[in-house]
């Protein structure tokens, strides 16, 4: 055991490694006895490939060269494709038409838009007869106008790709799913300020009269996955008793539970096409629920009565039935990336698609422990990561730095689940906590809620009591504080560094937000009155959004900052981070600052994941004075007025 300074541990867990091989994946689906999955590659730029898994364990990539299966609708995309006897739909994130890949080359199924990129399809639903498909449009009409000239709409596309419209009216609508005998279609929609965690509704058409019914949903209600049985009941996600479980109606009937827990199976609607549930050929529910900071499987019994299954699972993305009593799973665990798995009622797994073999040393990986701590008169929650290196140790007496991660969102949770990423820190000798701020996911809607009005506050006091805490029982310096955070975290480090009081030595900001009122002016359809809910309807609460932009305190600031951009994001523009970098030139405050040219919102191509982790790494060093690991080709980062 060498006895090394904190931070300059050697390690294999490099950038180079993080991104070698490392296909992300992102969906799953089931196609009678085929499964088949998406794959995001940044060794080919962050293309979304697709890949088949037949009955006998063949594997088959799916998409040609120039194809890349991702949607933009809403700019999160998910819902990107779907599958139908041997068939794959899918929108091509080059031109958003949807394709059809039947053997041979994919067939373009939409016509040209007028605006390129203008029409974009997610989220789709047949028939059972296969003869009708109902798809969310989300178009962008020629001359612009920003947010408000933005339709989002449920199309049904005829056999010539022509699209005619269904549903139009809400803000939004998602998840339009046919009856089992395709006499009704139900669909989940909302307006704005909502999001869909907030208010939405899900509404059923009767296609013979053209009557709608509202089933669920309104003030104080997020329902979410409607999916309906053979029988002809709809089962749906809602959090009407503060947490987001099952239940089901039949037309005609009451809305009754089917699963009801304090504990949330839904999780917030960032993405289309969620599937947190799968029903069993026998009449059991495998479902998804996130408890005390962590994800599982449980089986739910026809008369409801609920068993967890004992699996080493921390995270579930994804939960599909295959039609012969086993569910297929997107899963991952503390010391696995998230792979593809067939489960079954009993907790028996197959392993269908292995997670990343990075040969690394399992001592080298940090397991995370889930935390309770005070906040003011609250509790919050968080995920801490201690230092984790089988080969070194820091010097007597001393303790690590300490990374506070702020998750985007905000309305997100920390996921516990492998991520190389943190682990990159831990092995060099930080710790981290990745915390589950006020407004964070998987601990009800109240908690959910506590946000409203309060984004710049509670998710800064919370990501300062979770530092001091950990510093007062001992297991952090104290003194080495650092914090960072991507979009709305990055705002959340923003309004941090800008504290008189703060107690971090620097900070990163990944595409964060400086300025909430040019935000509030210039961003995306979806969240364009995010900040309603968050700040305050503006302009009526002006007044609120100077005090709460970073831009406005900088007088305050007077911690090194690092910054990270991609220059095509559609969700937070280069404009937000380039004002708070040019405000701290001006002031001579220690800033970098790096454009990754081609990138959105979130890194996906290998090269910047790979220059972004290692020049913090620099900014770190630079800020505490350890030295770099030795054996790694790390680009220093170049700091403006850093003494």
């Amino acid at each position: 055991m060498e006895i090394s300074e904190f931070g300059s541990w050697a390690t294999p867990i490099t950038a180079e490694l993080i991104t070698r091989s490392a296909a992300r994946v992102t969906d799953v689906q089931t196609d009678g006895d085929a499964v088949v999955w998406s794959e995001a590659r940044p060794e080919e730029g962050g293309r979304v490939q697709l890949v088949r898994r037949a009955a006998d364990g063949t594997v088959t990539e799916l998409l040609p060269e120039g194809f890349d299966a991702r949607t933009a609708v809403h700019e999160y995309g998910g819902g990107d494709w779907w599958v139908r006897e041997g068939a794959i739909w899918f929108a091509n994130w080059r031109d958003q038409r949807l394709y059809r890949l039947d053997g041979g080359e994919p067939e373009a199924l939409t016509p040209e838009p007028e605006v390129p990129r203008g029409d974009r399809y997610a989220d789709g639903g047949f028939s059972p007869d296969g003869t009708r498909l109902v798809v969310v449009r989300e178009r962008h009409p020629a001359g612009g106008g920003g947010a408000a000239g933005v339709r989002n709409e449920l199309v049904e596309l005829h056999a010539d790709g022509t699209p005619e419209v269904l549903v139009s009216g809400p803000d939004f609508v998602a998840a339009p799913r046919f009856s089992p005998d395709g006499r009704r279609l139900a669909w989940v929609s909302w307006n704005h300020p909502d999001l869909p965690w907030d208010d939405t509704l899900l509404t059923v058409r009767d296609l013979g009269t053209g009557v709608d019914t509202v089933v669920a949903g309104g003030p104080g209600e997020s329902v979410s996955e409607p999916r309906w049985l053979p029988d002809g009941t709809l089962r749906f996600v809602s959090d009407r008793t503060g947490w987001w479980n099952l239940y089901r109606w039949k037309p005609g009937g009451p809305v009754a539970p089917a699963v009801v827990l304090d504990a949330e199976i839904g999780v917030p609607g960032w993405q289309l096409g969620l599937a947190r549930y799968a029903e069993l050929p026998d009449g059991r529910t495998v479902f998804a629920r996130w408890s005390g900071g962590l994800d599982g499987l449980a089986v739910a019994a026809a008369d409801g009565t609920v068993t967890g299954l004992d699996l080493p699972f921390t995270l579930i993305r994804a939960v599909r039935a295959t039609g012969t009593g086993e569910v297929v799973v997107l899963a991952g665990s503390p010391t696995t990336e998230p792979g593809v798995y067939a489960v079954t009622a009993e907790g028996g797994v197959r392993t269908l698609r292995e997670p990343r073999d990075t040969g690394i040393d399992p001592g080298y990986l940090s397991v995370p422990e889930a935390i309770d701590f005070p906040s003011g008169e609250r509790v919050s929650h968080a995920l801490f990561y201690p230092p984790a290196n089988p080969a070194h140790d820091g010097p007597e007496g001393s303790r690590p730095p300490l990374i506070v991660i702020v998750h985007g969102g905000p309305t997100a949770s920390a996921a516990p689940v492998l991520s190389l990423g943190v682990q990159y820190w831990t092995s060099r000798g930080f710790a981290v906590v990745d915390v589950n701020y006020a407004g964070s996911t998987g601990f009800g809607r109240a908690y959910r809620n506590e946000l409203r009005g309060t984004w710049g506050e509670l998710d800064v006091a919370d990501c300062l009591a979770a530092a001091r805490w950990l510093a007062a029982e001992g297991r952090v310096d104290g003194k080495k504080l650092l914090i960072r955070g991507g979009s709305a975290g990055g705002y959340t480090v923003l309004a941090a560094l800008v504290r008189e009081d703060t107690p971090f030595a620097a900070g990163t900001d990944l595409y964060g937000i400086a300025d909430l009122e040019a935000l509030a002016a210039d961003t995306h359809k979806f969240e364009s009155r995010y900040l309603d809910r968050l700040i305050g309807p503006y302009p009526e609460a002006r007044d609120v959004y100077v005090d709460r932009s970073p831009i406005h305190r900088v007088d305050a600031f007077a911690r090194p900052l690092l910054v990270l951009q991609g220059a095509d994001d559609p969700v937070v523009p280069p404009n937000q981070s380039e004002l708070i970098v040019d405000a701290l030139r001006a002031r001579k405050v220690p800033v970098a600052y790096l454009l990754f040219e081609g990138e959105q919102h979130g890194f996906r191509r290998a090269d910047s994941i790979r220059r972004s982790l290692d020049a913090e790494l620099s900014f770190y060093s630079r800020i505490f004075g350890f030295p770099l690991p030795p054996g790694e080709a790390i680009e220093p980062v170049e700091v403006e007025n850093l003494p």
